[in-house]
């Protein structure tokens, strides 16, 4: 006997949304947070729609979204704080149509507490550094470097 969880419906209510050059072919995209699901669009400028690239359910719930670069890259990467007490960072890769995690951090215990930061996000805008924070506590600047 296997369990198996299925939303029925999905959430349509957007709490968090970015944009950026997440695909890297230098159009702009948009990042929607749905509660649990984590949704990329891209806006089609010939008809005005936005067509939906990729819909991610992760299990867990989203509290903070936030988009940045690196020095000198040309395509935008996703942070995204949870309520698990971790905080993620993910890639867009469009040969296979999926947010590739990139680094993953733990801050504290899961649930959504005072005591653990991840509910709010600041990057640097040149894509130096990532502070988390809450609304009592500042975790220190973490530099963020990523080499392949």
């Amino acid at each position: 006997m296997f369990l198996y969880n299925l939303t029925l419906q999905r959430a349509t209510g957007i709490s968090y949304a970015i944009h950026g050059n997440f695909s890297g072919t230098k159009q702009q995209e948009i990042v929607v947070s749905r509660g649990k699901i984590l949704e990329l669009l891209r806006p089609d400028p010939n008809t005005g729609k936005v067509h939906t690239l990729l819909t991610v359910e992760v299990f867990g719930v989203i509290c903070s979204l936030m988009a940045f670069r690196l020095t000198g890259g040309t395509k935008d990467y996703i942070v995204v704080g949870s309520d698990s007490g971790r905080i993620v960072i993910l890639e867009y890769q469009p040969s296979k149509n999926v947010f590739e995690k990139i680094h993953q951090e733990t801050f504290g215990k899961s649930g959504c507490r005072r005591i653990v930061p991840g509910q709010y996000l600041a990057v640097d805008p040149k894509g130096r550094a990532v502070m988390i924070t809450i609304g009592t506590l500042v975790v220190p600047f973490y530099v963020r470097n990523i080499n392949k």
